[in-house]
């Protein structure tokens, strides 16, 4: 697979919508005068999310507590190996400006380090390393605890290339047997008619997006994926989580 070169930091707004594939078809019809397919246009997304055993961090997140954070190991590989390029990232939101901190490694030293504290020659990025101690001194020892695996589909702006918007579909996610390396299976996040669509901008929507949203009569929704999984996992609805999750 080719190797990924990825920017480190982000700083950005991002909103999603939840569109039905019938109306996809027609949406993505229009998108083609405005984006072309990114560099790596299709991809296989397997994430394996970190937290406490109680899962706290997460609960936090679903109650907009703290900055919202979410530890992630992000693998492309279709099928991942031990030898595979991942991602270990850290999201928070401030001000409902999104941020992401990562650094380029491997699933076995990624989950040395968040596991056993172990530091090897890929865990160099100073941003990833003082957050996941802050984080530590939130919520204790941390582990593997949601895989989450999707389909992706990538475009960019044609004249302003900032602009991204991505397409997740054939969700799954299981909370036992989380490692990566266990292979693609699990249980259905999203009813498999539909699929989220994530805009992906610097600053505010350019006219043409806003106009196509309003043809397609699409609001954005809130949907997060390890949130989510932990709500079907767990059996909980949105406000029974916000009960659990730390003051």
């Amino acid at each position: 697979m080719k190797t990924r070169i990825v920017q480190k930091q982000f700083k950005r707004i991002e909103t999603k919508y939840i569109v039905d594939k019938e109306t996809f078809v027609l949406l993505e019809k229009d998108l083609q005068q405005h984006m072309v397919s990114d560099e790596f246009a299709t991809s296989t997304i397997t994430n394996v999310y970190f937290d406490n055993e109680d899962f706290d961090m997460i609960q936090d997140s679903i109650a907009k507590k703290n900055g919202r954070e979410k530890i992630r190991m992000r693998i492309y590989d279709a099928q991942p190996s031990a030898g595979s390029q991942a991602f270990l990232e850290i999201k928070k939101k401030e001000n409902k400006i999104g941020y992401k901190y990562r650094l380029t490694s491997n699933p076995l030293s990624v989950t040395n380090y968040i596991e056993k504290g172990v530091i090897d020659q890929t865990i160099t990025d100073e941003m990833v390393t003082s957050e996941l101690e802050r984080l530590r001194e939130r919520y204790g020892a941390i582990k593997p605890m949601m895989y989450i695996y999707y389909d992706r589909v990538s475009y960019k702006g044609i004249e302003d290339k900032k602009i991204r918007l991505t397409i997740d579909k054939n969700l799954l996610y299981r909370h036992y047997e989380v490692a990566a390396t266990e292979g693609k299976f699990g249980e259905a996040l999203l009813d498999p008619n539909k699929v989220i669509m994530e805009i992906k901008v610097p600053e505010q929507l350019p006219d043409w997006l806003l106009a196509l949203l309003e043809k397609y009569q699409l609001e954005k929704q809130s949907f997060s994926k390890y949130g989510n999984a932990y709500k079907l996992a767990h059996q909980m609805r949105r406000e029974e989580v916000a009960l659990h999750a730390i003051v």
